[in-house]
């Protein structure tokens, strides 16, 4: 392949089953002539996003604001949803503890992380399959041509199964079940009757028949306008998980609504606001154009940032590139991850101190954590946890109290479930002592009724308290999403906010006092990895090794208030 220095993507040749694409890329330093298929064999329902990327990138605003969809999206979570280790990891451990259900566990996980590999396997008369492909992902390095394995690779479905959720996954999703119970837990629906030269792929935008016939010719689709993709049941098909566990003789025991974000929003004041896009696909300002080929300017185009919490794994994705097969560059990831930080950092919780009020030998006050994320926070995926780090401190600044304090290895100081993996620390109205602390978590329960980071093992909440958005009220929330355990019976603990009374005996002393509170986050916590130590395979081994190297930036401040107590 010859590589040609330039800005631009040009023109799109058409020719007997191929399609010339001259595509510029920026962010990849050079531009590459190749030969795209335009449906490669037996690609009956999909294409990659290597069709998409060369004339849905190298886009800008007015202002000069990159904003190329295919770029942004190629260093997301939803992009590298099937070379995420934390989920190799995580079903590699559900099969060694329920191996008679391999089959049943690699069709359910792959439904949304290989999205595309098991909608064409079920359309074939299969099932989704994981482990066969891992091999085949790995293989596409970072240091090949962008897009050349998936491209070229001799077996089809693994360069559906590498591809993530892409492009023509979300953009196939029919609307004709949206709010039903079917459309959730991976019910979405793409139409597997079309003839591939037939197919539609569904855009907020009209296109004029012009930009249509190229399209075609690059992908193999025809653009349909619609509204649908701007709904929260777009996302809710995916993001709804409800497993079905067993016991430790492989028995059913019951299910989890293991997550449940879009039912959490449905029962928040941000269902008259706000979907799921307005906040993880950020609005760009004023007019610009989606493509850089044939660019026509267009009213209130999303970025497909696809922000959310995990800037923890977006690093490690750019520190093992190449062992994971991920295309997007390093400086790409590390973009992401800072996109996800200043997230975490100001558009999801505050923190206030309240009340605070000293006499002698001791010192009260209220720590009031408000949620400003339209779903509980954290919420989905179990692993994931929020807590209070309070420390007051004398005149000196000599720490006279502290609770909450994050170690560098993940841990928090005080927490029960991290020093102990059989218990777990309950939900605090006040705390009178340094070994209390409040955390934010969903810790699941086995069928006996014991503490479990077994997804499969978990049939119910031992403990929910969660942070809850604005306008959910407790009393009325459905099974899926209630609060449990003490945060039920608290009266502060209220939707958008928890109000948590600190009363402590300290030394008497006249010197003033600096009180610190502070809010953090984990998309993994301690636990959940410290679990996978036991699991002697591949898959949960190389993730302990990655979370190892990366744990000392795993905690992620998300607010902080101070004020001195006289």
């Amino acid at each position: 392949m010859r590589l040609m220095r330039k800005n631009k993507a040009a023109v799109l040749l058409a020719s007997a089953g191929t399609v010339s694409v001259l595509i510029g890329v920026v962010g990849w330093g050079y531009l590459a002539k190749a030969a795209v298929p335009l449906m490669p064999i037996n690609h009956l329902l999909f294409a990659t996003s290597s069709h998409c990327i060369a004339c849905h990138s190298d886009i800008h605003t007015s202002g000069g604001e990159d904003i190329s969809i295919g770029w942004q999206w190629r260093a997301t979570m939803m992009a590298n949803a099937s070379r995420d280790p934390y989920w190799h990891a995580g079903i590699r451990r559900e099969v060694m503890d329920h191996p008679a259900a391999q089959s049943a566990i690699e069709d359910k996980c792959s439904t949304c992380h290989m999205p595309m590999q098991r909608s064409q396997a079920q359309a074939e008369g299969g099932s989704g399959q994981v482990f066969r492909y891992l091999d085949a992902i790995r293989s596409g390095t970072a240091t090949a041509e962008p897009g050349a394995i998936l491209a070229n690779a001799t077996d089809v479905k693994a360069t559906l199964a590498a591809d993530g959720v892409s492009c023509t996954v979300c953009h196939q999703i029919r609307p004709d079940n949206f709010g039903q119970e079917s459309s959730l837990d991976g019910g979405y629906l793409i139409d597997r009757q079309k003839q591939p030269e037939q197919r539609e792929l569904f855009g907020r935008f009209e296109i004029d028949k012009g930009r249509a016939r190229a399209m075609h010719s690059a992908t193999g689709f025809t653009p349909a306008q619609t509204d649908h993709l701007q709904r929260s049941e777009l996302c809710a098909s995916c993001h709804t998980l409800l497993t079905q566990a067993f016991d430790d003789q492989g028995r059913p025991a019951g299910s989890l609504p293991e997550q449940v974000p879009y039912q959490e929003w449905e029962h928040s004041a941000y269902v008259e606001t706000n979907s799921c896009q307005s906040c993880h696909m950020p609005a760009v300002a004023g007019e610009a154009p989606i493509t850089s080929v044939l660019a026509k300017q267009r009213p209130d185009v999303r970025r497909h940032v696809f922000v959310g919490g995990n800037s923890f794994m977006l690093r490690i994705f750019k520190d093992h590139r190449d062992e994971l097969g991920v295309v997007a560059p390093a400086e790409e990831l590390e973009a992401s991850a800072q996109r996800t930080d200043e997230f975490l950092a100001t558009a999801t919780a505050g923190v206030e101190i309240r009340n605070e009020r000293r006499t002698a030998g001791r010192i009260d006050f209220d720590v009031v954590v408000t949620n400003k994320a339209g779903h509980k926070l954290p919420t989905a995926y179990p692993s994931r946890r929020a807590w209070l780090h309070v420390v007051v401190r004398d005149g000196s600044g000599t720490v006279v109290f502290e609770s909450g304090a994050p170690r560098p290895n993940g841990s928090i100081a005080g927490n029960d479930n991290d020093e102990d993996a059989g218990r777990f620390e309950p939900h605090y109205p006040r705390i009178t002592s340094a070994d209390q602390v409040q955390i934010y978590d969903s810790i699941m329960g086995d069928f006996a009724g014991r503490v479990t980071t077994g997804l499969l093992f978990g049939t119910h909440y031992l403990k929910d308290n969660r942070l809850l958005p604005r306008g959910f009220v407790k009393q009325t929330a459905s099974e899926d999403v209630a609060v449990r355990g003490p945060a039920a019976d608290d009266a502060d603990f209220t939707g958008g906010a928890d109000s948590v009374s600190y009363s402590l005996t300290l030394p008497d002393s006249a010197s003033p006092l600096t009180v610190t509170a502070r809010l953090y986050f984990q998309s993994i916590g301690f636990r959940w990895a410290q679990n996978l130590r036991a699991y002697n395979a591949p898959e949960p081994q190389r993730f302990v090794r990655y979370y190892d190297e990366q744990v000392s930036q795993a905690s992620k401040l998300l607010a902080s208030a101070s004020v001195s107590a006289n």
